[in-house]
């Protein structure tokens, strides 16, 4: 059986990952055996008692989770205790689950817990990644900066997936009103009129003939169509989860026109940003690319960045590494890298690329959008004029036959 699981090293960082064992018990046996203290663990595909009984991470908003670390800084910032914090947060939220979440972890707190082990019992809802950023403004006595940050970083990725999500609305939804138009049309407006003015099947228009022939190849293999693409869909899911399946559509991904370049671009920022924090935060270069790996989002740069860990490991810098893989890694991004290391202010360097990158992804949705929309109008207005002529060509036709 395959167990999720979450635990603590012995120098206090934060692990997570699945393992392979016969019961929970002995998988606790195995990770206890690496010297690691479980903090989570459950089946995979189980969902954890917390969820089952409250649903905690299906109902707990990015809005709610941005206003909460805020909250907690500025009250951090006026020498407010945790325990006091966390109270006040709670009874304030509107939030039912999640004001069981936030006392949930005050009484974690008073059981002796840390406030980052408290929320490490949470590994849904607080990552790897924000789990050790916590944990080191905890060690250096930094915390409400670093709650700062990650509201601040939860903002921008809430952001950015907000305008890619905006690119595929507007063509969507014209894609349904067409394909609603185009059935509406073929099934009744059309045979209705050939069927009035009594012209003969064999004597419409071609583009007549070829809109209801469409139509009627829908209507008689509907059911088999919509199958065959429920099929698709579950077969790619399952393709995805396996190893070979999300490093394949991973890289295809990349290599998609237009959109590619817009991943690479997202997926190196995530990249520089997080690492900038991480090593800012005190934590390893190679601690810091540890925890990376695990929250990048593209196999493909989850490779480039454990073969990085490995390497730096060896002595060897940063820059070296990402200067082989070219084509996912512009020259500017591990030049920059490079300058970075060679000052000893690589931090610095790597939020200079973040502020860059940001600007370009800007540009590059913009872009997109100016060039979705013009494309969407000739399309629409291309399908709208078939629809139209399949109607007035029969009428047409009937009127120079009266004629």
């Amino acid at each position: 059986m395959k167990f999720n699981y979450q635990a603590r090293t012995k120098e206090g960082d934060i692990q997570a990952g699945a393992i392979e064992a016969a019961s929970k018990e002995a998988a606790a046996n195995v990770l206890q055996g690496h010297r690691l203290i479980v903090t989570f663990l459950e089946k995979a595909g189980e969902e954890p008692f917390y969820s089952r009984s409250l649903k905690i991470f299906e109902k707990v908003s990015r809005k709610d989770l941005v206003l909460f670390l805020r909250e907690l800084s500025t009250m951090f910032k006026s020498e407010v205790t945790l325990i006091e914090a966390l109270q006040a947060i709670g009874e304030e939220t509107k939030n039912n689950v999640f004001k069981e979440t936030i006392f949930k972890v005050g009484e974690e707190i008073e059981g002796g817990t840390s406030f980052s082990d408290a929320l490490a019992t949470f590994p849904k809802l607080f990552p790897p990644l924000y789990i050790n950023l916590i944990k080191s403004g905890e060690s250096s006595g930094k915390l409400s900066e670093v709650l700062e940050y990650l509201a601040d970083h939860m903002e921008r990725e809430y952001d950015l997936t907000r305008k890619i999500a905006s690119m595929t609305v507007y063509p969507a939804f014209v894609l349904v009103t067409f394909t609603g138009v185009l059935i509406v049309m073929s099934i009744v407006v059309i045979p209705k009129l050939t069927l009035s003015l009594g012209i003969d099947s064999q004597d419409l228009p071609l583009v007549t003939k070829i809109v209801i022939g469409f139509t009627t190849f829908l209507r008689k293999y509907i059911i088999l169509i919509v199958a065959a693409v429920i099929g698709l869909i579950i077969s790619l899911q399952r393709y995805s989860k396996t190893e070979i399946g999300k490093a394949n559509i991973d890289a295809f991904m990349l290599k998609l026109p237009l959109i590619g370049n817009l991943l690479k671009m997202i997926y190196l920022t995530r990249f520089a940003e997080n690492f900038s924090t991480l090593i800012s935060g005190g934590l390893p270069i190679t601690k810091s690319l540890e925890i990376l790996s695990g929250v990048v989002g593209n196999q493909s740069y989850k490779d480039i960045i454990n073969e990085t860990k490995e390497e730096v490991r060896r002595g060897e810098m940063v820059s070296k590494v990402l200067k082989k893989y070219p084509q996912l890694v512009p020259s500017f991004f591990s030049q920059m890298v490079l300058v970075g290391e060679r000052t000893g202010r690589l931090s610095e360097t790597l939020m200079n690329i973040v502020v860059f990158y940001e600007k370009e992804i800007e540009q590059e949705i913009q872009m997109l959008l100016s060039l979705l929309e013009p494309v969407l109008i000739i399309v629409l207005g291309g399908g709208v004029g078939v629809l139209i002529a399949s109607v007035l060509l029969p009428m047409y036709q009937m009127g120079s036959i009266g004629l």
